[in-house]
C-alpha cells in the first residue's frame, strides 16, 4: 500500500480525508494532503497510539477503519525505548523507522514480511556441510549461488516452506525479516537461542523487530557510530551496502532527521 504524506493529491488522500471525518476530525475533502490533514493524521496517530508521524500508512489507515491500533504495530513508546538503548536522538531513530523500515512488519494475513534469499540458503547449506552444489541443481529458484527468484508478499512464504523441507534451520537463516528486514542469520550475533528462536520473536509483533533492529545496531560499533554522529552516508553504506546511493537513503535519512529534529524542537 502507498504511503500518504504532505503534499499528495488525488483520490487516495481524499479517501484518507474521509476517514479522517468518521473519526472525528473537521476537514474538508480537498483530495490534498496539506497542512489541515497532516494535523488530522498526527492527531489521530496520538488518539491510536501510533508512531506520530503525519505518514498515512497502512497501519494508520487500518487504525482509522477500525477504529483503534492493532495490536502487535510499532508505538512511539517502542520508538523512544529504542532511542534510549542506543543512546541516540529520538529524532535520529525516528528518521531510519522512516526511511528503512517496510512500513509494516506484518503481512494483510498475520505472518511477518520476509525476503527469501536463495544465494544465502546456498551458503548455509555449504557451511552446515550439505552438498549445496547438487541442491542447486535441484532446487534452483530456492538453492543458488546468485540472488534472485524473489515473487514478493505471501509468496515468499511459500518460497520459504518449500526451502523448509530441504533443511529447516538453514532455510529460516536464508531469510530477513520484519519492519527492518534483519537476515536470520545473524540470531547469534544478535543473542538469539537458535534461528527458529529469532523467528519466534519476528512472530510476535513489531516491537520484537524493532529489537532485533536495536540489537543489530549495537553488535556493529561502526554502524552505531555512525548513528550517534548522524553521519547518513556511513550510515547507509553500512545498513544497505554501496548500491545506497542509487536509492539516495542517505538523503532522505537526514532529511527524515531534521524534519523530526524540528518537530521535537517546536514541541519543547
Amino acid at each position: 500500500m502507498t504511503i500518504l504524506r504532505r503534499g499528495d493529491h488525488g483520490a487516495d488522500v481524499r479517501e484518507l480525508q474521509r476517514l479522517l471525518r468518521v473519526r472525528g476530525a473537521s476537514l474538508p475533502l480537498t483530495a490534498h494532503f496539506g497542512v489541515e490533514t497532516d494535523a488530522a493524521v498526527r492527531d489521530a496517530q496520538r488518539r491510536y497510539g501510533l508512531v506520530v508521524d503525519g505518514l498515512a500508512g497502512p497501519k494508520t489507515i487500518l487504525a482509522l477503519q477500525v477504529n483503534g491500533r492493532q495490536p502487535g504495530h510499532l508505538t512511539a513508546a517502542d520508538l523512544a525505548q529504542a532511542a534510549r538503548t542506543l543512546a541516540v536522538p529520538l529524532a535520529a531513530v525516528r528518521a531510519v523507522n522512516e526511511v528503512e523500515s517496510r512500513g509494516s512488519g506484518f503481512l494483510a494475513d498475520g505472518r511477518p514480511v520476509i525476503l527469501f534469499e536463495r544465494h544465502i540458503m546456498y551458503r548455509q547449506l555449504r557451511a552446515a556441510g550439505h552438498n549445496a552444489d547438487a541442491l542447486a541443481r535441484q532446487y534452483p529458484n530456492l538453492v543458488n549461488p546468485t540472488r534472485g527468484g524473489y515473487v514478493g508478499g505471501a509468496g515468499e512464504h511459500m518460497r520459504l516452506a518449500r526451502a523448509m523441507e530441504i533443511e529447516p534451520a538453514c532455510a529460516l537463516a536464508s531469510a530477513s525479516w520484519g519492519l527492518f528486514q534483519i537476515m536470520g542469520f545473524h540470531w547469534k550475533l544478535l543473542g538469539y537461542a537458535s534461528a527458529q528462536d529469532f523467528v519466534d520473536a519476528m512472530r510476535t509483533g513489531e516491537a520484537a523487530q524493532l529489537d532485533a533492529f536495536v540489537r543489530f545496531i549495537l553488535a556493529d560499533p561502526a554502524l552505531h557510530k555512525a548513528l550517534k554522529a548522524q553521519k547518513w552516508s556511513v550510515f547507509a553504506s553500512l545498513y544497505n551496502g554501496p548500491a545506497y546511493k542509487d536509492n539516495l537513503y542517505d538523503v532522505k535519512l537526514a532529511r527524515a532527521f531534521a524534519r523530526y529534529e524540528a518537530e521535537a524542537e517546536v514541541t519543547a
